[in-house]
């Protein structure tokens, strides 16, 4: 195990060049928390996509790919770290063994005493603490399950972001959809439009559900009714994880943009941390009021006290 901590310390005079340049609509703040970010890295990770923070055993857990977003090659894992970035488990729950189907984890929540895991087009359960594979339930017409979160009562939402392999990158499917997922396997539709823009992290947030989408680069909320709301639109695409803060603060990642974006309860922008090669989905550490990061092509992960 080869675990190696960053702390980048930017001089005062170096920040003011910096961010004097940022072509960013965007005001930043991450010279403040630049000097604060951990990095953990060297540590076996492999595309690692999502990170959530397990309370009841203060420890993270973090999907790991391991090849592309679409190949059903059984070879899928999720690991478990101690907050320091350490190794636990590298292969806790492993596709490769026995009794576990996992191909290509994308988006992780918490729910009780399940861990919902968003796999192509398959969403899994597994029981906590044990790691247990539970069930998995299928969607029908689904090709990109990505983003999930859990909601008061027993089921969680998982997005489909609508693609498909194409040639050397990935395709529009036309199967971008929202959906609600159940523990017992039932699952039902909440909203499908091939323009939606194909959507990636998703949070509930009350009566609304709250989505940034990773081609069109919005922001948006869908509310009991099921009628769209557009919020300001980030500074910069390619949006993927998304997160709100106890202050009501919507922080989300952006591939373009390298970056975090913070929509303050004004509706401006700004930059909370950057320097960031496609961030992912994000998690958040309750106790240490950290958020955590997934770095997707560096098989890194960033954690970023807030």
């Amino acid at each position: 195990m080869n675990l190696l901590y960053k702390s980048t310390l930017v001089s005062s005079l170096l920040v003011a060049f910096l961010y004097t340049t940022i072509s960013f609509a965007a005001e930043s703040t991450a010279d403040n928390t630049s000097a604060q970010r951990i990095v953990v890295e060297n540590i076996g990770l492999k595309t690692p996509e999502s990170i959530e923070y397990y309370p009841a055993e203060d420890i993270y857990l973090v999907s790991n790919l391991n090849g592309d977003g679409l190949t059903a090659d059984g070879n899928g894992f999720i690991s478990k770290l101690k907050p320091d970035g350490s190794v636990i488990d590298l292969k806790w729950i492993d596709g490769t063994q026995q009794g576990v189907l996992l191909n290509s984890p994308k988006g992780i929540a918490i729910k009780g005493s399940n861990l919902y895991v968003a796999d192509i087009n398959q969403v899994h359960i597994f029981a906590l603490p044990s790691g247990k594979q539970k069930k998995s339930i299928k969607i029908k017409n689904s090709t990109f399950l990505n983003g999930i979160t859990p909601r008061s009562g027993d089921f969680v939402y998982v997005t489909d972001s609508g693609l498909k392999a194409g040639g050397n990158a990935y395709a529009p499917s036309g199967t971008d959809a929202i959906y609600k997922v159940r523990s017992n396997g039932k699952y039902e539709l909440i909203a499908k439009d091939k323009d939606m823009g194909h959507p990636n992290g998703i949070i509930a947030d009350g009566k609304k559900l709250t989505v940034v989408t990773f081609v069109s680069g919005e922001l948006f909320q869908i509310d009991a009714q099921g009628k769209r709301h557009q919020l300001p639109k980030p500074p910069k695409g390619d949006l993927d994880g998304l997160l709100k803060l106890n202050d009501g603060r919507l922080v989300m990642t952006s591939w373009s943009g390298s970056a975090l974006y913070v929509l303050g309860k004004d509706n401006n922008y700004s930059i909370l941390a950057d320097s960031l090669d496609a961030p992912a989905d994000l998690g958040f550490d309750s106790k240490r009021q950290r958020i955590l990061i997934p770095l997707f092509k560096k098989n890194k992960l960033v954690f970023l006290p807030i």
